[in-house]
């Protein structure tokens, strides 16, 4: 399989283009005929860069962890405290969110897994071991500072905290007026942040 890193300007706009129906469809509401219409190219085009439909899915999976793995380091220079922290990752599934109710490309892919490729999976859990591992790194230095509430484990607010924000974007865009993951973390961060 490519690094993300090694594609060229054309594949890396399929990969744009997939990553958007993604969000919209999942990854088997879409084929390679919407990508092309989308790019402006021709079906086999994508074939020369991405022989499989896996191979695509998995590029922008990890494309997609890479990116978010770089907005963790941003959150971590810019704030100190944890539910800062915790409120300013809230902030990067609003703005997926906030474009037409798109929903985090590894969420629909996760909804997806049991009839996913492995290579896809692969990517899929590795963006959640990624996420998990630092929500509960900054859970833990919360707590230990005395800013969150011990009563809950790190490990274990940390999925919570994980499992309600891509859910707060299903709901909300079921429900059509639902409120977003930023509104649902704040009220959620009220009940952990010790006064």
């Amino acid at each position: 399989m490519k690094h993300f890193s090694e594609i060229s300007p054309t594949a890396e706009r399929v990969v744009d283009a997939a990553e958007g129906l993604i969000q919209e469809r999942g990854y088997n509401g879409f084929s390679y005929d919407d990508v092309a219409k989308l790019v402006g190219i021709k079906k086999p085009s994508i074939h020369h860069h991405f022989a499989t439909k896996s191979e695509l899915a998995a590029v922008i999976a990890q494309r997609y962890t890479h990116r978010f793995k770089e907005s963790l380091l941003q959150i971590e220079g810019r704030f100190v405290k944890a539910d800062d922290r915790l409120s300013a990752y809230a902030g990067l599934f609003e703005k997926t969110y906030s474009v037409d109710k798109h929903l985090c490309v590894c969420g629909m892919l996760g909804a997806e897994m049991s009839s996913l490729p492995d290579i896809v999976n692969h990517e899929v859990d590795r963006f959640f071991e990624v996420n998990l591992q630092w929500l509960t790194e900054v859970i833990e230095e919360g707590q230990r500072a005395g800013h969150l509430t011990t009563i809950i484990p790190a490990q274990s607010m940390a999925e919570t905290f994980l499992a309600m924000l891509e859910g707060a974007m299903v709901v909300g865009r079921g429900m059509q007026k639902g409120s977003g993951p930023s509104q649902i973390a704040s009220h959620f961060l009220k009940t952990l942040v010790k006064p």
